[in-house]
């Protein structure tokens, strides 16, 4: 042990984290991309799959919806949210899909949204025939809330789209100081918490958060969330409406389903609330900037995020002539270092050069940090 994994609180997280999970074949630094999901995790979707084969799909849902409304109602709270306010989605991409659906907002509305706006959501925005209007930014590609305000009182957009943690980049932007001029100004924000719900403080007053299961909550894929406050669901018009008895944002939720991964995110999120977000929060944070530390400079590779910022992603530009997608497939290959080499196609309007992403989750070391150092 170093002398800077001891300056790494809430060591007993850490632990406890890895050994509530089967044992990785290397180093997995690669959360933003993919969690490892824990044993217990992966046994109840064995079991509801099993249930399933037992019982019949519906009859086994129906056994599991106890869980599944207290999920909601858990995964509401992580945003500020009510039960009635949640439902269950296929991932976050399905969840922006879903919300936009069932808009229906003219063509032409303006949406403010950031230019580091993740590909697939500026390319689902344009789809659903709203026009973007380019937040103004600092060089961290961080939102000016000064320009915001500006923009809110003066030409107010029909939304704002705020992606909370970029995939590109591990770069918090200011989400509780533009929900709160949002809502002076009465215009909706709709939060992507993808890389975000269960890595930062979510409960921030946005009017839409969606996220998936996949990441920093450790769940299983093919899961996400969609959560939406009444006063946004009530302008929503779905295809077909909830049935009578359930509340009306339900009519978002498909039907036909990973119900088995559903179960093991609300199994993941409870381990999430067990172990203390603000506990959970507080580790990543430090680990994040553990990385940056050890990692600035390795091999002539250079941080992207200030020191300090207050998440566990971490972002390297690499030296001259050094091939990132090779790195990468090299750390696995002959290091068995899972990293993720992010293409500027993810965010083509700022990336202009590929980095290399590392994200450690709870059981990360400064130990795994100086092996990638050296690997580099």
């Amino acid at each position: 042990m170093t002398a800077l994994d001891v300056l790494l609180p809430h060591e007993d997280l850490g632990d406890a984290w890895f050994a509530a999970r089967p044992r990785p074949a290397g180093r997995h630094l690669d959360t933003a991309a993919c969690s490892r999901q824990s044993t217990r995790v992966l046994e109840a979707v064995a079991q509801h799959a099993r249930h399933e084969a037992e019982l019949g799909g519906y009859v086994a849902e129906a056994t599991a919806e106890h869980l599944l409304q207290q999920g909601r109602s858990v995964l509401g709270g992580l945003v500020g949210m009510a039960a009635a306010d949640v439902v269950f989605v296929e991932s976050a991409q399905a969840a922006l899909a879903a919300l936009l659906g069932a808009w229906r907002l003219p063509a032409g509305s303006r949406v403010a949204r950031l230019p580091g706006e993740y590909a697939p959501n500026a390319a689902m925005l344009r789809d659903a025939g709203l026009a973007a209007v380019p937040l103004a930014v600092d060089g961290d590609g961080r939102a000016d809330v000064a320009a915001l305000e500006r923009l809110l009182a003066g030409d107010p957009p029909r939304l704002v789209h705020l992606t909370h943690v970029a995939s590109h980049r591990g770069v918090v932007q200011p989400a509780a100081e533009v929900a709160a001029l949002c809502r002076e100004h009465g215009v909706p924000l709709v939060l992507d918490a993808a890389q975000s719900l269960g890595h930062v403080d979510v409960d921030l007053g946005a009017d839409v958060v969606y996220s998936t299961s996949r990441k920093w909550l450790a769940g299983p894929r093919g899961v996400g969330v969609l959560c939406v406050r009444p006063a946004v669901a009530a302008e929503l018009t779905p295809v077909l409406p909830a049935p009578a008895d359930l509340p009306p944002l339900r009519a978002l939720e498909s039907g036909e389903a990973h119900v088995a991964g559903r179960v093991g995110l609300v199994l993941a999120v409870g381990e999430h609330l067990a172990a203390g977000p603000d506990r959970v929060r507080a580790r990543l944070s430090a680990l994040g900037r553990a990385a940056r530390t050890v990692l600035d400079g390795a091999a002539g590779w250079r941080v992207v995020e200030p020191l300090d910022e207050p998440t566990a992603t971490t972002t390297l530009r690499p030296p001259d002539g050094v091939d990132v997608v090779a790195t990468r497939a090299r750390l696995i290959g002959e290091h068995g270092i899972v990293t993720t080499a992010a293409l500027p196609e993810r965010a083509p309007e700022e990336m202009t050069s590929p980095v290399l992403r590392v994200s450690p989750h709870l059981d990360g070391t400064v130990d795994d940090l100086e092996a990638l150092a050296a690997a580099l």
